[in-house]
């Protein structure tokens, strides 16, 4: 607990140094639940030790292409076909990602390593995973049926893509950063999304809270809080979780902030009213979660 707390405090300490540009320090620290040693992603990526000496990952992208093959399913199509059509545009994106890995391994004369089957949504309009959630049908991201349609997302482009690499790993499956995601940050200011459905997203794609601003008068406690929900959401479904939170200085929730090029820009989410209490106060540790009895 002492050290969920202390990395709480260096969030926002990271985030204050760097105020004159919106605590975009920030934006390059993410605290992991679970980390795979096999992700190509930044900010997150590092060489694991369970690694070789030298290795090549590589990570997949393509939220725009997905989104496209989705449209072009009839309009009568169910989510089956939907699915299917899913998995298929994974499985083509992936193996244009194998022929890389395995020529530029070869140039190179190192071992290839993972294909990291990961949708990783940029700011430009149309590369976005709330684009694609929409395409399946929900209206908004944050209406309900949201978190159905990620986790099916999500499933199909693993499924796609583990056909067609030959190693598979890293994070692999649906980023949800909503600074780097126009759709995600459209969600947002339009009030379609909040803090907590994120959270609840995060239990079914592939990693955590990435890329939320938030008010820069958060307190400690409350970043504390935040990561410790996410570590209990990653360590209790065995999945990787993550938390890249950026405290902006002098905003508020509502206000808007711009980073530019891949980290983007959108609206600080409004936290909890409610403060987080003395539970990181008390100090000391819990035991690992039991495996078996899994409800």
């Amino acid at each position: 607990v002492n050290a969920i707390y202390r990395t709480a405090e260096i969030i926002k300490d990271v985030a204050f140094r760097t105020a004159d540009r919106d605590g975009i320090g920030a934006a390059k620290l993410v605290i992991f639940a679970n980390a795979p040693e096999d992700n190509p992603f930044m900010a997150g990526a590092f060489h694991g030790v369970s690694e070789p000496e030298v290795t090549i990952n590589v990570g997949i992208s393509g939220p725009g292409f997905v989104r496209a093959a989705v449209e072009s399913c009839s309009k009568d199509a169910d989510l089956l076909t939907i699915f299917n059509t899913i998995k298929i545009a994974s499985y083509k994106i992936t193996r244009i990602g194998q022929l890389v890995i395995e020529e530029v391994s070869r140039r190179m004369g190192v071992e290839p390593g993972v294909i990291d089957l990961s949708l990783a949504p940029t700011p430009v309009q149309g590369d976005s995973i709330a684009d694609i959630i929409r395409a399946i049908g929900v209206e908004e991201v944050g209406a309900h049926g949201s978190i159905f349609a990620l986790a099916m997302l999500n499933d199909a482009v693993k499924k796609g893509g583990a056909f067609g690499s030959t190693f598979a790993g890293g994070l692999s499956g649906a980023f949800v950063p909503v600074l780097e995601d126009s759709g995600l940050a459209r969600a947002v200011a339009s009030g379609a999304l909040n803090l907590s459905k994120l959270e609840a997203m995060t239990a079914v794609c592939s990693i955590g809270l990435d890329m939320i601003a938030v008010p820069g008068d958060i307190a400690i406690e409350q970043i504390a809080g935040i990561l410790a929900d996410e570590i209990a959401i990653g360590v209790i479904n065995h999945k990787t979780t993550s938390v890249r939170m950026i405290p902006v200085p002098n905003k508020k929730a509502g206000d808007t902030v711009h980073f530019g090029g891949l980290l983007g820009g959108g609206p600080i989410l409004e936290i909890s009213k409610f403060k987080t209490g003395s539970i990181f106060k008390k100090g000391g540790r819990i035991p690992a979660p039991l495996s078996s009895l899994t409800n």
